[in-house]
């Protein structure tokens, strides 16, 4: 399938422009910015703000991809799992990559201004800026990384919290500690299946700094026991009910099985595994919050 995927980003040149969005990650950011919106405002109440808001976020985190693809386009070419992208597979130019992601950035930018708020708008490019200027150099120079990372991969949700109240409140904060414990597990369960790939790419991973896995088993442990805690932070917060809180609780239970599976045993199907948990927790999260509010 994934030969397939590149041999039609080859053939075609839209689909290569749309993989330099990586379009995984950027499902997964609407998924959280449309659950910030959603408990923030109480419900959907102008289906336009949310349209503006999703495209703009869209728009703002797949530029930002571009550029992460543009700046390690090097890298990307030295890994086998990267090796056939658009860049390092010469589909696209550099420089027209590197255009392409500003322009996105920039008109992701524009549209939450315009159609949103100020805030919002703030909150998009200040996740850009981290993710672009602080995240993708840091690979290469600490484990830390996935820390760092995590919080512009976090604003998404409290950007669409702003969305739609204008202003920055504690269920904000709520939703940023779920997204910024969550990435622990799922970035950390890619980082060990791929710990060969990375180390020949120069990328300072957890697994490639200590490959025995110890550390990062305890990380993915710990991050998994921190998200159960934050997870129940909307009911305390009077934003779900009971029927959340205890979904929100079992599956971070399960996320935490998963994880101490992967501890014992330190294999690729455990990890795999975990990832494939860690993937479907946000969107199952997501549907506990629309069935459990009566907005």
């Amino acid at each position: 399938m994934a030969n397939e995927t590149r041999g039609n980003a080859a053939s075609f040149p839209f689909a290569a422009y749309f993989e330099l969005t990586k379009p995984r990650i950027l499902t997964l950011v609407l998924v959280t910015t449309a659950l910030g919106f959603f408990l923030g405002g109480r419900g959907v109440h102008s289906l336009p703000l949310l349209f503006y808001t999703l495209m703009g976020t869209a728009w703002v985190v797949g530029g930002a991809a571009v550029l992460n693809h543009y700046l390690e386009r090097d890298v990307d070419g030295a890994m086998e799992r990267t090796r056939n992208r658009p860049l390092p597979a010469g589909i696209i130019k550099p420089s027209t990559a590197m255009s392409y992601g500003l322009c996105l950035v920039l008109g992701g930018v524009a549209i939450l201004l315009l159609g949103a708020n100020l805030l919002t708008a703030f909150l998009a490019l200040l996740s850009a800026f981290l993710y672009v200027v602080v995240y993708t150099p840091m690979k290469r120079l600490t484990w830390l990384n996935t820390s760092i990372g995590a919080i512009p991969g976090a604003l998404p949700p409290v950007g669409g919290w702003t969305a739609a109240t204008g202003q920055l409140e504690w269920g904000a904060l709520a939703l940023f500690l779920i997204l910024f414990a969550w990435q622990h597990p799922h970035f950390y369960a890619i980082a060990w299946i791929f710990r060969e790939d990375y180390q020949r790419g120069g990328f300072k991973m957890l697994p490639v700094v200590e490959p025995e896995g110890q550390r990062t088993c305890r990380h993915i442990i710990a991050f998994s026991v921190l998200l159960i805690g934050v997870s129940v932070l909307p009911t305390v917060l009077h934003l779900t009910g009971q029927f959340y809180l205890y979904g929100a609780v079992l599956m971070g239970l399960g996320l935490l099985a998963a994880g101490i599976s992967l501890s014992r045993s330190r294999s690729e199907l455990h990890a795999r595994r975990l990832l494939r948990a860690s993937v479907a927790y946000l969107p199952l999260l997501f549907l506990l919050c629309a069935a459990d509010t009566g907005f």
